[in-house]
Protein backbone atom coordinates (compact mmCIF):
# COMPACT_ATOMS: atom_id res chain seq x y z
CA UNK A 1 0.00 0.00 0.00
CA UNK A 2 1.39 3.13 -0.31
CA UNK A 3 2.06 6.42 1.35
CA UNK A 4 -0.89 8.70 2.22
CA UNK A 5 -0.45 12.09 1.17
CA UNK A 6 -0.20 14.65 3.56
CA UNK A 7 -1.86 17.85 3.43
CA UNK A 8 -0.27 21.08 5.32
CA UNK A 9 -2.10 22.17 7.81
CA UNK A 10 -1.80 25.83 6.00
CA UNK A 11 -4.54 24.12 3.25
CA UNK A 12 -6.97 23.87 6.14
CA UNK A 13 -6.67 26.76 7.12
CA UNK A 14 -7.12 28.54 3.75
CA UNK A 15 -10.38 26.33 2.62
CA UNK A 16 -11.54 27.16 6.40
CA UNK A 17 -10.98 31.08 6.06
CA UNK A 18 -11.78 31.37 2.16
CA UNK A 19 -14.46 28.84 1.37
CA UNK A 20 -17.39 30.31 -0.39
CA UNK A 21 -19.38 26.85 0.07
CA UNK A 22 -18.25 26.34 3.85
CA UNK A 23 -19.45 29.69 4.44
CA UNK A 24 -22.71 29.71 2.67
CA UNK A 25 -23.40 26.33 4.29
CA UNK A 26 -22.94 27.81 7.82
CA UNK A 27 -24.95 30.67 7.05
CA UNK A 28 -27.75 28.44 5.83
CA UNK A 29 -27.68 26.45 8.84
CA UNK A 30 -27.59 29.37 11.24
CA UNK A 31 -30.77 31.05 9.16
CA UNK A 32 -32.63 28.07 9.25
CA UNK A 33 -32.09 27.25 13.25
CA UNK A 34 -33.01 31.31 13.86
CA UNK A 35 -36.41 30.78 11.25
CA UNK A 36 -36.91 27.00 13.00
CA UNK A 37 -37.09 28.42 16.66
CA UNK A 38 -39.05 30.88 15.10
CA UNK A 39 -42.09 28.79 13.85
CA UNK A 40 -41.62 26.33 16.22
CA UNK A 41 -45.11 27.29 18.03
CA UNK A 42 -46.72 26.73 14.67
CA UNK A 43 -45.55 23.40 14.94
CA UNK A 44 -43.33 24.44 11.20
CA UNK A 45 -40.11 24.28 10.53
CA UNK A 46 -38.10 27.19 8.21
CA UNK A 47 -38.18 24.80 5.29
CA UNK A 48 -41.95 23.81 5.77
CA UNK A 49 -42.46 27.44 5.84
CA UNK A 50 -41.01 28.13 2.52
CA UNK A 51 -42.32 24.78 0.61
CA UNK A 52 -45.82 26.37 2.03
CA UNK A 53 -45.15 29.53 0.79
CA UNK A 54 -44.09 27.88 -2.19
CA UNK A 55 -47.76 26.66 -2.84
CA UNK A 56 -49.53 30.39 -2.06
CA UNK A 57 -50.09 30.93 -5.85
CA UNK A 58 -53.36 31.74 -7.69
CA UNK A 59 -52.77 28.41 -10.03
CA UNK A 60 -51.89 25.10 -8.08
CA UNK A 61 -48.24 24.71 -8.99
CA UNK A 62 -46.70 21.27 -10.63
CA UNK A 63 -43.92 19.28 -8.19
CA UNK A 64 -41.34 19.92 -11.13
CA UNK A 65 -42.11 24.07 -10.80
CA UNK A 66 -41.72 23.91 -7.14
CA UNK A 67 -38.33 21.65 -7.01
CA UNK A 68 -37.15 24.39 -9.28
CA UNK A 69 -38.24 27.22 -7.10
CA UNK A 70 -36.90 25.38 -4.13
CA UNK A 71 -33.93 23.66 -5.46
CA UNK A 72 -34.96 20.63 -4.65
CA UNK A 73 -34.87 17.58 -6.28
CA UNK A 74 -38.36 15.88 -7.26
CA UNK A 75 -37.87 12.90 -4.61
CA UNK A 76 -36.71 14.81 -1.82
CA UNK A 77 -39.57 17.45 -2.39
CA UNK A 78 -42.15 14.49 -2.23
CA UNK A 79 -40.78 13.18 0.73
CA UNK A 80 -41.22 16.86 2.31
CA UNK A 81 -44.87 17.09 1.31
CA UNK A 82 -46.22 14.10 2.89
CA UNK A 83 -46.14 15.28 6.40
CA UNK A 84 -47.92 18.54 5.14
CA UNK A 85 -50.58 15.96 3.73
CA UNK A 86 -50.50 14.10 6.40
CA UNK A 87 -51.36 16.77 8.71
CA UNK A 88 -53.96 17.99 6.39
CA UNK A 89 -51.89 21.12 5.55
CA UNK A 90 -51.91 20.50 1.49
CA UNK A 91 -53.35 18.31 -1.12
CA UNK A 92 -51.76 16.66 -3.85
CA UNK A 93 -53.82 15.89 -7.03
CA UNK A 94 -53.63 14.70 -10.57
CA UNK A 95 -52.98 17.13 -13.32
CA UNK A 96 -55.90 17.67 -15.28
CA UNK A 97 -54.39 18.20 -18.69
CA UNK A 98 -51.36 15.21 -17.69
CA UNK A 99 -52.94 12.63 -15.23
CA UNK A 100 -49.08 11.65 -14.68
CA UNK A 101 -48.09 15.70 -13.17
CA UNK A 102 -49.44 16.66 -9.90
CA UNK A 103 -50.50 19.68 -8.34
CA UNK A 104 -50.27 20.92 -5.44
CA UNK A 105 -52.51 22.72 -3.43
CA UNK A 106 -53.41 24.71 0.24
CA UNK A 107 -56.04 23.85 2.28
CA UNK A 108 -58.44 26.31 4.31
CA UNK A 109 -55.96 24.58 7.25
CA UNK A 110 -52.71 25.31 5.15
CA UNK A 111 -53.52 28.56 4.46
CA UNK A 112 -54.83 29.38 7.87
CA UNK A 113 -51.25 28.34 9.24
CA UNK A 114 -49.44 30.07 6.76
CA UNK A 115 -51.67 33.02 7.74
CA UNK A 116 -50.23 33.33 11.11
CA UNK A 117 -46.53 31.88 10.17
CA UNK A 118 -46.31 35.16 8.11
CA UNK A 119 -46.01 37.93 10.91
CA UNK A 120 -44.04 35.30 12.84
CA UNK A 121 -41.85 34.72 9.50
CA UNK A 122 -42.24 38.83 9.16
CA UNK A 123 -40.55 39.55 12.95
CA UNK A 124 -37.97 37.01 12.39
CA UNK A 125 -36.52 38.35 9.00
CA UNK A 126 -36.44 42.21 10.31
CA UNK A 127 -34.21 40.79 13.08
CA UNK A 128 -32.40 38.80 10.93
CA UNK A 129 -31.64 41.72 8.87
CA UNK A 130 -30.77 44.18 12.17
CA UNK A 131 -27.25 41.60 11.96
CA UNK A 132 -26.20 42.82 8.82
CA UNK A 133 -26.00 46.56 10.15
CA UNK A 134 -23.51 47.78 7.83
CA UNK A 135 -24.30 45.53 4.73
CA UNK A 136 -26.68 45.87 2.31
CA UNK A 137 -29.45 42.73 2.22
CA UNK A 138 -30.49 43.69 -1.14
CA UNK A 139 -26.77 43.28 -2.13
CA UNK A 140 -26.70 39.81 -0.49
CA UNK A 141 -29.81 38.57 -1.61
CA UNK A 142 -28.66 39.56 -5.37
CA UNK A 143 -25.05 37.52 -4.71
CA UNK A 144 -27.27 34.70 -3.51
CA UNK A 145 -29.53 34.65 -6.59
CA UNK A 146 -26.28 35.05 -8.58
CA UNK A 147 -24.51 31.71 -7.55
CA UNK A 148 -27.81 29.54 -7.40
Amino acid sequence: MSNPVEIPFETTLLVRDSCLCLHVQRAARALARRFDDALRPLGLTSGQFSLLMSLNRPKPPTIGSVSSLLAMDRTTLTANLKPLERRGLIEVKPGEDDRRSRLMTLTPAGKALLSAAVPIWKAAHAETEQLLAGSDPHRLRADLLALS
